[in-house]
């Protein structure tokens, strides 16, 4: 196998999301960063590469182990929809979640961030169903939803939700808010 066929499949098959390369530049390097449901650590890959420190957490070990080797990346195989939450104790600087939903979850994920951090979540959203997967109600969020999770103490920093055709056609939501009212950067 040649070195450049073996790059090729390390390297993930698509760019970091525009809202997470948006977000993330609020991020200093040396900032611990998780990023959850990680998949094939598209967003793990760049945010390591702009020398933050990233905890890549999926179930698929698979997409677990392209990564391993990566400077600034560690991974953890876990189940993030039953038994024990796997994060317990960590705190974070910032959060990412793009294409993943599991409402139970979500309260546990707030708390992994640490006062002035910052959640950077983008996801499907009902009317999706339209333009193929996910169409289940249960993996779309409601008009709204994402900023209804927030409690009081997070300070929203942007919140989008609807029709999208980059990088395919798509109904989404997402927001990028900070914990608390210490901020770990000055906001554009």
């Amino acid at each position: 196998m040649s070195i450049e066929s073996a790059a090729h499949r390390s390297m993930p098959p698509l760019q970091p999301s525009a809202w997470v390369r948006r977000f993330c530049a609020l991020l200093a390097p040396g900032m611990r960063v998780l990023d959850f449901a990680c998949g094939s650590g598209r967003h793990a890959c760049w945010l390591a590469g702009r020398g933050l420190q990233v905890l890549a957490v999926d179930r698929n070990a698979d997409a677990l182990a392209r990564l391993a080797g990566v400077v600034g990346v560690q991974t953890l195989e876990a189940d993030l929809e039953a038994g024990q939450w796997p994060l317990e104790g960590q705190q974070f600087d910032a959060v990412v979640v793009t294409n993943y939903l599991h409402r139970p979850r979500l309260p546990h994920l707030l708390e992994t961030l640490r006062e002035g951090g910052l959640l950077i979540y983008e996801t499907f959203m009902i009317g999706n169903e339209r333009h193929g997967r996910p169409t289940s109600p249960e993996f779309l969020l409601r008009p709204g939803e994402l900023l209804e999770c927030l409690t009081p103490e997070f300070s929203i920093v942007a919140f989008e939700q609807g029709e999208t055709q980059v990088p395919r056609p798509a109904v989404i939501q997402r927001v990028c808010a900070v914990r608390g009212a210490e901020r770990i950067c000055a906001l554009p």
